[in-house]
């Protein structure tokens, strides 16, 4: 019984991680870092959660022990991150968050002028997502 609650205290410890293992993988697929990022929306699943997500993004020792990286990823800037809100204030409709999620970031971007954007999110089953919104040139 214990054994259990163990791999499920584990499991959803993880589950909760997932946009601090998306973030690096999307961001070197595009060739960016996080100094290019002009807006951050990250889905808040739990109001602890990004919180979680700071701490080990800002950690060699999490990064070298459970994403197998040397380096750690870095913050987001805080004065670019969810600032129009997260899922906690705006809502987190079931089934569209992911749609919510990159609106507000294409919105930010049109209106604070910016280039790029980054959506992450945790999402049931233990997945991870993330993107790179790009803004079109006028």
């Amino acid at each position: 019984r214990s054994f259990l609650k163990i791999k499920f205290l584990r499991y959803y410890l993880f589950f909760l991680f997932r946009p601090t293992y998306a973030t690096p993988k999307v961001l070197e697929k595009a060739g960016l870092t996080m100094n290019d990022i002009d807006a951050f929306e990250f889905h808040e699943a739990f109001s602890g959660q990004i919180l979680a997500n700071f701490k080990a993004m800002d950690s060699d020792w999490f990064a070298q022990n459970y994403m197998g990286r040397k380096t750690k990823i870095g913050l987001p800037p805080l004065e670019k991150f969810n600032n129009w809100g997260g899922s906690l204030s705006l809502g987190h409709p079931f089934g569209a968050t992911g749609c919510r999620l990159v609106m507000a970031a294409a919105n930010r971007l049109r209106k604070e002028g910016g280039q790029y954007g980054l959506v992450a999110a945790c999402a049931a089953g233990g997945q991870g997502h993330a993107m790179i919104v790009e803004a079109y040139p006028k």
